[in-house]
């Protein structure tokens, strides 16, 4: 072999050499690599993932995530045992128009009357011309207030000026007469005058003195005309005239309606109802009444029964607890509750409203109101009676109680979420 010839195979001994070599480090650096990788993901904490934080179940026990997570329950189960209440502020349940009452007692069967808003005995007056005779002047309206004994019409009768002339006749006679008689018995105990001529004059006097109380009191029946037989009728109660039936310049015969005076504040309820009925309705008790107005609570003031009438009725009479009744006339009607039970209790009707398809009731307890459930029996009215999810000392809503079970739906659903 020439010298090329050896230098060609050295050259090509040692590229092989270089490059065994170079493939060795290279598999050296990647098994120090594959080393360090692997050393890195023993050194890595249990329980981590490639960055992925570690399931609560994989957490060791008082370690800060199980702590973490211990905390969440605990605020859960705060939430469940506040279940069913709607927190409010004072100033939200004022706003909101939420009314809390008290449980109420007594519950039972209901039988609806009918029946008027009418004046009260001794606060109507139909007032009447005490004589014949020619309207001079009407001094009132309808809807004009007015006292007691305040004229209302002034009417010039010539039967009045009859009256009051013969009742000043009678007046001058038994004043004559008196006089004659005091003069007689001057006499007879001068002894001119015989005894019988005293008594004689005597009962000549108290004659006159009948005669003369007569012709007054026809004077004053008449309506105390005076002397040109000028009547004024007044009312004799105070109150609003209803009407009035005369008008200046007509003639009116005694008798004849003049005017209507009614006091709006002596007005009461009164109810046509079965005759056996005027048992139940005692004095006291509660009657729901509902009228052009709306609906209010009175009270029994007394029930008879008219056994006289054909068929048999009794009235009721009653007045509103606190509300202003209707004008006279107007119709009402009420709830009389029968059979009731003292021991039973009831709520508003308002107050029992349905939640989840059970019937519920919003106690209050502090800082707001609990969605209590209760069995509602029968309905009297504007009231339910409560069977059973109440000991009859809570005090609850009453009024607008719907817009707490839609604040509960509210909350639910967001709960949900």
């Amino acid at each position: 072999m020439n010298k090329y010839g050896n230098k060609t195979l050295i050259g090509a001994t040692l590229l092989a050499t270089l490059m065994m070599t170079g493939a060795l480090t290279s598999c050296s650096g990647g098994a120090q690599e594959d080393a360090k990788s692997t050393g890195t993901e023993a050194e890595k904490p249990a329980g981590k993932d490639d960055g992925h934080d570690v399931h609560a179940a994989d957490a060791k026990p008082g370690s800060a995530e199980a702590h973490s997570e211990g905390d969440g329950d605990g605020e859960h189960g705060e939430e469940e045992s506040e279940e069913g209440v709607v927190k409010l502020t004072p100033d939200q349940i004022k706003a909101s128009g939420i009314g809390v009452v008290a449980v109420g007692r007594g519950g039972g069967a209901s039988t609806r009357l009918a029946g008027r808003v009418e004046p009260a005995i001794g606060g109507r007056a139909a007032i009447a011309s005490t004589v014949t005779g020619r309207v001079e002047r009407v001094l009132v309206a309808p809807g004009t207030a007015v006292k007691s004994n305040q004229p209302l019409v002034i009417i010039v009768s010539g039967e009045a000026a009859t009256f009051k002339a013969a009742a000043t006749a009678a007046a001058a006679e038994a004043e004559a007469i008196r006089l004659a008689y005091g003069r007689d018995k001057s006499l007879v105990e001068q002894g001119v005058v015989a005894r019988q001529e005293l008594e004689a004059s005597r009962a000549r006097s108290l004659a006159a003195d009948a005669a003369a109380s007569a012709a007054r009191a026809q004077v004053a029946a008449s309506g105390s005309p005076d002397s040109s037989g000028r009547v004024t009728i007044s009312s004799p109660v105070a109150g609003v005239v209803g009407n009035v039936q005369v008008t200046p310049g007509g003639v009116v015969s005694a008798g004849t309606l003049v005017a209507e005076v009614s006091n709006p504040d002596m007005n009461e309820l009164v109810f046509t109802a079965p005759p056996a009925l005027a048992t139940l309705a005692v004095p006291g008790m509660k009657l729901e009444v509902t009228g052009p107005g709306g609906s209010f609570e009175a009270e029994v003031i007394a029930a008879a029964a008219n056994v006289m009438q054909q068929g048999g009725t009794a009235t009721i009479r009653a007045k509103p607890i606190s509300e202003k009744l209707p004008p006279a006339g107007s119709p009402v009607s009420a709830v009389i509750i029968a059979d009731s039970a003292a021991e039973g209790m009831s709520v508003p009707a308002d107050a029992v409203q349905s939640v989840d398809g059970r019937s519920v009731v919003f106690v209050a307890v502090q800082g707001g109101f609990q969605a209590t459930p209760v069995l509602a029996g029968r309905r009297a009215g504007n009231r339910i009676e409560i069977l059973n999810g109440l000991t009859g000392s809570e005090r609850l809503v009453g009024a607008n109680a719907f817009l707490l079970k839609a604040e509960l739906a509210k909350g639910e659903a967001e709960h949900g979420h």
